[in-house]
């Protein structure tokens, strides 16, 4: 065996040592690297999305962004004519990818919590009605007992199969969707390392850490608007931190005939469009899929069941909400659960 010199020795220790300090050093500097501030501008599922995350590495994540949610789109978006959810309600298979196996199985969860308010069934009554891809049609009385039949027909998943009792019955994740696609996005962005940062796809938002490191994140609530075509206004202010805040409203997404105004909101009992005061419900949780799946809900049960639901689950799903209505003399009505109160910040 070859011995090293003691002269040759103390080289190679010298030379380790100013290795380890060179190592060491790099790993201290890129440690105090400032974060840099990363905000991504772009269209996916027919609505803006606006992300804003910090990276010590400085990476533009936009590329693998647009490919998560192209991807999205192809398994559950039913504006695409070949996606995987448009294949599955034509009855052309029944094999549920990921994406589509996690949204089933969040919607039969929230419909059983919320005794059917939240339903994914009701595909054929929003298309009917004018709320989707399809021409209204505005079902007549025996069109609408149909329909319903079709809607209330049991749906399981068995493995990663869809099973439905009856063939007709389409589903539509609308509801949920966009929310869930909020939180595929975090996920990736936490896969990478990074914590601070936020979320927003067409107003589902996850806020996670801090902005700038130092304080919370800052979302506004909108104001119900007068029209569609009104210009948002923020009516109040909530602080996020690890957590998801999702509105759910009436008063953009709708028709008028003949003088009804005619909601985006289906109500799967009725088969029918909502019609009550509600203007809106903001939900924070933890998960935007639960934010959107309960401000839908909401939506559906109106104030008065709406605030009953959540005195009956306290401290459970849900249960930090706030929700905008129009009074008994047509102005406009704020009522706020304790929770969310908490999280409302001063202007």
């Amino acid at each position: 065996m070859k011995r090293l010199s003691r002269q040759s020795q103390s080289v190679q220790h010298r030379r380790a040592g100013r290795f380890f300090f060179l190592v060491a050093s790099a790993l201290a500097v890129a440690g105090c690297q400032q974060a840099q501030r990363h905000v991504l501008y772009g269209v996916a599922q027919g609505t803006y999305y606006n992300i804003q995350y910090y990276d010590r590495l400085n990476r533009d994540l936009q590329p693998s962004i647009d490919s998560l949610l192209e991807a999205f789109d192809q398994s559950a978006s039913l504006w695409v004519d070949s996606s995987l959810l448009r294949q599955i309600n034509a009855g052309l298979t029944d094999s549920l990818d990921d994406i589509l196996l996690a949204l089933t199985h969040h919607s039969i969860d929230i419909m059983d919590y919320t005794n059917g308010a939240f339903d994914p069934r009701v595909g054929k009554l929003v298309q009917a009605w004018g709320f989707s891809f399809k021409e209204r049609t505005e079902p007549d009385s025996a069109r609408l007992a149909t329909l319903l039949d079709e809607a209330h027909s049991p749906i399981a998943v068995v493995g990663n199969r869809l099973v439905r009792d009856n063939a007709a019955t389409e589903l539509d994740f609308n509801a949920i969707a966009q929310g869930y696609s909020s939180d595929l996005v975090a996920k990736m962005l936490e896969s990478r390392g990074i914590s601070d940062y936020l979320v927003d796809i067409g107003g589902e938002v996850v806020a996670h850490g801090r902005k700038n490191g130092k304080g919370l994140w800052r979302v506004g609530i909108e104001k119900p608007a007068a029209s569609a075509e009104s210009a948002p206004t923020v009516q109040l202010a909530i602080g996020l931190d690890n957590a998801s805040v999702v509105t759910s409203g009436s008063y953009r997404k709708f028709y008028e005939r003949d003088g009804v105004r005619y909601s985006h909101t289906i109500d799967p009992s009725t088969g029918r469009p909502v019609q009550h005061t509600l203007l809106s419900a903001s939900v924070v949780e933890e998960s935007s899929w639960l934010a959107d799946a309960m401000a839908t809900a909401y939506m559906v049960m109106g104030l008065d069941s709406a605030l009953s639901f959540i005195s009956h689950h306290p401290g459970e799903r849900g249960t930090d909400a706030v929700f905008f209505i129009y009074d008994d003399n047509g102005q406009m009505a704020t009522h706020a659960t304790p929770g969310f109160n908490k999280l409302i910040l001063q202007q």
